[in-house]
């Protein structure tokens, strides 16, 4: 049988057609059933082939959680297009290069974004688009109205287009050289991730889902598509708010959720057991960052277990996998290969390490990417005979529990958002009082770890600290921003120029406090 992703949602309204899809408190307690979200699934997919969109075109979506992107997504998809998810929380010019890179000829948008929007516009062929569709508010004069524009249209099936490997979205993540890379994945693919996650993790049919993380992540992304898939109630978050959160886990008989470690956090901190009921919550999914062991042990006696899951954008989520008994056992681990994939922890040579032995973190499975977008060197680089190299560095026990020691790619962790120093890096090389720069993480409390910058000054120029955080700000998303900075005479580095970050972590990982 030939695989459209988009007919996962068609064929889930067949089987439910009354079960709750999406629940969504922020627009005026809006309740939406399979029947119902399929139906306007299929009148966006009549605007986007109205708007001449063919097979293989690239719509990009910079959209807010909620039924605009779960419908636009199935959508893209059962007309053979290619999603391009947008982070919203990257500026123009960081939008600008996704854009042109991917060939994105529409872009669907919340209201949120119109300013940039309008921007990215105004720039004109900077970019490839040619339809701007802008979904609530009062659009501008280049753009059409969401509802207008999909509203007029029929629910009824469109033709099918792109099956199997054919590509279904290009997911944007920052590379190591500071450009970002376009992640491609298939209908194949995803099909085998949503298999993967609902095969391994305990995913119900009737299950209630809370949405809270940003859907352009394929850690939301993923078990939003798994909820459509078992025929889970999706209940959505526009935006992360513990109290919010713990009172929808209540009043909406929450029973899974996907947060990462910051979140649980916060919301530990909110919970207030007189008004809170979490006796439904069954499982917390987790990840981007190791969980503290007495996190786990607070949501344990709760009565909620934490899952915890390491996985990349390449391999459309799934990599390892840790349950709740695990998770306080083995505190530290992020457990063992989902059902579908298979993990070598390797060495320089490409031998498997010994037990205990550090090593790169292989990925083989039929969920890992078709490659990056346009970068057939890159691809070459970290697919090969099939494995994944993810570029990790971790050790598996005899038991086959992996444990991630270091990231090769230098890339930080914060808050849930992947930041590649070199990014950054190139950022701060633009102010022209400096010379060098460098950037670490540094640990938080809050965010798990936060940038620090550390930059050398041209000869003669003079800088502090406040004065460069300054001028960053605007220039990459808020969250790449450095938090700290600190100046120094020169920057360690090795007979071939790269920049020695252990010793910076171990000269200012400790002396250099982050900001909360």
């Amino acid at each position: 049988m030939k695989m459209n992703i988009g007919q996962v949602l068609s064929r889930r309204a067949i089987v439910s057609p009354a079960l709750e899809a999406i629940v969504e408190p922020s627009v005026a307690g809006r309740r939406l059933s399979f029947r119902e979200l399929n139906g306007r699934c299929n009148q966006v997919a009549h605007a986007l082939r109205a708007s001449g969109v063919r097979p293989g075109d690239r719509v990009a979506l910079l959209l807010m959680n909620g039924a605009e992107f779960i419908e636009s997504f199935f959508a893209v998809a059962k007309v053979g297009a290619v999603n391009v998810p947008l982070n919203w929380r990257l500026v123009a010019d960081e939008l600008e290069f996704i854009l042109k890179d991917s060939g994105a000829t529409v872009l669907i948008y919340s209201e949120n974004f119109a300013p940039v929007v309008a921007e990215l516009q105004r720039r004109g062929t900077k970019t490839d688009l040619r339809t701007f569709v802008q979904a609530g508010g009062t659009p501008s004069a280049f753009a059409v109205d969401y509802q207008d524009w999909m509203g007029s249209r029929p629910t009824q099936e469109p033709e099918i287009e792109g099956f199997d490997d054919d590509l279904l979205f290009i997911m944007y993540t920052s590379g190591t050289t500071g450009l970002p890379k376009g992640v491609m994945h298939s209908h194949r693919t995803v099909m085998w991730s949503a298999i993967n996650v609902t095969s391994s993790a305990d995913f119900h049919y009737k299950d209630r889902f809370l949405t809270a993380l940003p859907l352009f992540h394929v850690g939301a992304l993923m078990p939003s598509l798994s909820c459509v898939y078992v025929g889970s109630t999706q209940v959505i978050l526009k935006a992360f708010d513990p109290k919010l959160a713990w009172d929808l886990i209540t009043d909406e008989k929450i029973t899974t959720t996907l947060l990462v470690p910051a979140m649980l956090q916060f919301m530990q901190a909110t919970f207030d057991k007189s008004v809170h009921d979490a006796r439904l919550l069954r499982w917390v999914l987790t990840g981007a960052a190791p969980v503290p062991v007495v996190l786990i042990e607070a949501y344990a006696k709760m009565g909620v277990e934490v899952l915890q899951v390491y996985g990349l954008t390449e391999s459309c989520g799934p990599g390892c996998l840790i349950m709740g008994e695990d998770a306080l056992t083995r505190a530290g681990s992020t457990g063992r290969g989902y059902f579908y994939t298979d993990v070598r922890v390797v060495g320089a040579e490409g031998q498997d390490c010994a037990p205990g032995e550090a090593g790169e973190i292989l990925l083989r499975g039929p969920h890992n990417m078709v490659g990056y977008w346009n970068r057939p060197d890159a691809t070459a680089q970290v697919m090969r005979d099939g494995w994944l190299h993810t570029g990790d560095v971790g050790t598996m026990d005899e038991d086959g529990f992996v444990t991630i020691r270091d990231r090769m790619k230098d890339m930080l962790i914060s808050g849930g958002e992947n930041i590649y120093p070199a990014e950054v890096e190139n950022m701060l090389l633009g102010h022209p009082a400096l010379a060098d720069a460098a950037v670490i993480g540094l640990p938080s409390a809050k965010w798990g770890e936060v940038p620090l910058a550390v930059v050398v000054p041209k000869k003669g120029e003079s800088l502090t600290d406040a004065e460069l955080l300054a001028w960053c700000k605007g220039r990459l998303a808020g969250f790449k921003l450095p938090k700290a900075a600190v100046i120094v005479a020169e920057i360690p580095r090795n007979p071939s120029g790269k920049i020695l970050k252990r010793i910076l972590r171990d000269q200012f990982a400790d002396s250099v406090r982050a900001p909360e």
